[in-house]
């Protein structure tokens, strides 16, 4: 374990088996129907990677960053796009894939933009989800885990551009940003 991290909440294990289940459920969904999985850089690298191969069927992949939150561990509100897609998506079955949702701000923005180009349909998968922390209702159609409101880092997740690396995920220790 790294030793800015408290400890361990979800294993390399835990994730693996999570991440094929949400890709079984989403081929099946979508029933041979291509499904565009858009990737929120950069936090959703690796779990967009993980879950387009999880997903047995037509699986194409296009990215947009977006920030709102810079270094700070907490969301500014302010959401700017700082890439966005290469790819248009009218009539297209779109598959939003996040990282995290925490307060759901950045999401929204995020999701009235890409409706108003007219998909076939919009969902959400997000590998995390934080309790009890949304703003503003979202509706995820596919939640790979559940959890506390904690600062979390690994399989993508950073803390100024770090430990994204890591297998698993876990709790920052907080002396490492609030230093």
């Amino acid at each position: 374990m790294h030793p800015d991290v408290e400890r361990i909440i979800l294993s390399k294990d835990v994730i693996d088996k999570r991440v094929a289940e949400l890709g079984a459920q989403i081929a099946a969904d979508y029933d041979g129907r291509p499904v565009l999985l858009v990737a929120v850089l950069r936090g959703a690298t690796l779990f967009v990677a993980d879950l387009a191969r999880a997903v047995e069927g037509p699986v194409e992949l296009d990215f947009m960053a977006v920030s709102s939150y810079g270094s700070s561990t907490k969301s500014s509100g302010v959401v700017r796009i700082l890439k966005d897609l290469d790819e248009t998506i009218a009539g297209r079955d779109v598959l939003v894939v996040e990282d995290i949702l925490d307060t759901g701000l950045t999401l929204k923005y995020l999701l009235r933009n890409l409706a108003s180009r007219k998909p076939r349909s919009l969902e959400v998968c997000t590998l995390l989800s934080k309790t009890g922390k949304q703003q503003v209702p979202i509706q995820c159609k596919y939640v790979g885990f559940e959890i506390a409101d904690e600062f979390v880092v690994g399989y993508g997740l950073d803390f100024a551009e770090r430990y994204r690396n890591l297998p698993y995920v876990g709790v920052l220790r907080p002396a490492v940003y609030e230093a």
